[in-house]
């Protein structure tokens, strides 16, 4: 029997099912023999189609022009999006509602309603070269200047730092009542005294880089300041809790896209006069896969309803590293495993094999590494046990 779903997750999924199907997957091998990029008629329409299906910003409220959804249906459509390679997912807005209920209505109307309508475009500056996962670690700095703050510090890994028109820093105070804390900014990417160091070149084929950022006495006004001083921690949690769950969303769809292409490339595949599929080494590590999948879905989906249920925040995000944990370990066995079915074929970049076997090992480390979701729920089930966390 399916999950399950409300009627209308079921429309959605089928409607984010197609239009991943007909507007982003044909063009997947274009997209990895052209540094990621297509056509700009061909981005605008999927851009469109996106738009069209209610995929920008799912997590704002409507009011801002945002989808207002419950998280299951983001999770739903997150799984869809998960389909397909090379990111080419990644053509709408994401805005999350800790951001707007951070906000003040200055910065709603500065950023956040132009990011929900396409106008703007977001990235993150967190990640430091001596501070990853330990996010406390990092050594940016914030000094407040009479109506500024001085921004100093050095970022890695900002997603789409290439594309985007305003930064969300992160930075520790360095002085005052609030020293030591974390905030967050909003900076505008032409801002003097940002400086891009370099772009490094990845093991995926995006057209979304992750580039080195220095930020060198850069000046913000303090109503770029997002909530008071010492709240950046909190939202950066609330930030990576909504993470983590997509990210499994998306595990969940990759490993349902490799499942098909290996079940009907066996299917077909001659050897020694039978078909791949006969073979009961092929058909164990199917059957491995597929219920490895079902276990990584089932747990998204009852974590996205328990977020949705209003249930205790501090259980949901113990509940969301293990989604993260095992959703991420589990795509990339099913990817270790749709390589060796395809042969030479899995190591070719026209294969989707290939592509997913580079681009998933990444979801191991991203938004807190597989180590970090282990110490996180370790923590959750020594001081809460084990009955809220499973049962």
């Amino acid at each position: 029997m399916p999950y399950p779903l409300p009627v209308e997750a079921r429309a959605l999924q089928a409607a984010v099912r197609r239009y991943v199907d007909e507007e982003l997957i044909p063009w997947e091998v274009h997209a990895e023999m052209n540094q990621g990029e297509v056509p700009p008629e061909i981005l605008a329409r999927q851009k469109k189609a996106a738009r069209d299906l209610g995929l920008n910003s799912m997590d704002a409220p409507k009011e801002l022009g945002g989808g207002g959804a419950s998280m299951l249906l983001q999770a739903i459509a997150q799984e869809q999006i998960g389909r397909v390679t090379n990111a080419l997912g990644w053509r709408f807005s994401n805005v999350q509602r800790w951001m707007v209920s951070a906000c003040s209505s200055y910065q709603i109307e500065t950023w956040v309603k132009p990011v929900i309508a396409d106008q703007r475009h977001e990235c993150y500056a967190i990640t430091e070269a001596e501070a990853g996962s330990d996010v406390d670690a990092i050594q940016a700095t914030a000094r407040r200047d009479g109506e500024h703050y001085v921004l100093n510090g050095e970022k890695w890994h900002v997603t789409s730092g290439n594309l985007a028109d305003v930064m969300i820093f992160q930075a520790k105070l360095a002085d005052g009542p609030n020293a030591g804390a974390h905030c967050l900014f909003f900076v505008d990417s032409d801002t003097p005294g940002i400086e891009m160091v370099r772009s490094p070149a990845y093991s995926h084929t995006f057209a979304a880089h992750h580039p080195i950022f220095r930020f060198k006495d850069v000046r913000v006004p303090v109503a770029n300041r997002i909530g008071e001083e010492g709240d950046g921690m909190s939202f950066t949690r609330d930030w990576f809790r909504y993470e983590r769950l997509m990210i499994g969303a998306r595990c969940c769809g990759a490993a349902a896209r490799l499942i098909d292409e290996t079940t009907a490339f066996a299917k077909q595949r001659v050897v020694f006069g039978d078909a791949l599929a006969d073979k009961q080494a092929i058909q164990f590590v199917l059957a491995d896969s597929l219920t490895e999948l079902w276990a990584a879905r089932l747990m998204v989906y009852r974590t996205a309803e328990a977020i949705d249920a209003g249930e205790d925040v501090k259980v949901s995000h113990a509940q969301s590293s293990m989604v993260k944990l095992y959703a991420s370990e589990m795509a990339n066995r099913v990817a270790d495993r749709a390589v060796q079915i395809f042969g030479g074929r899995g190591y070719m970049r026209e294969n989707v094999a290939e592509r997913f076997y580079r681009e998933l090992r990444v979801e191991r480390i991203w938004e807190g590494t597989s180590e970090i979701q282990r110490l996180i729920i370790a923590n959750g089930l020594l001081k809460r046990g084990q009955a809220p966390l499973v049962e």
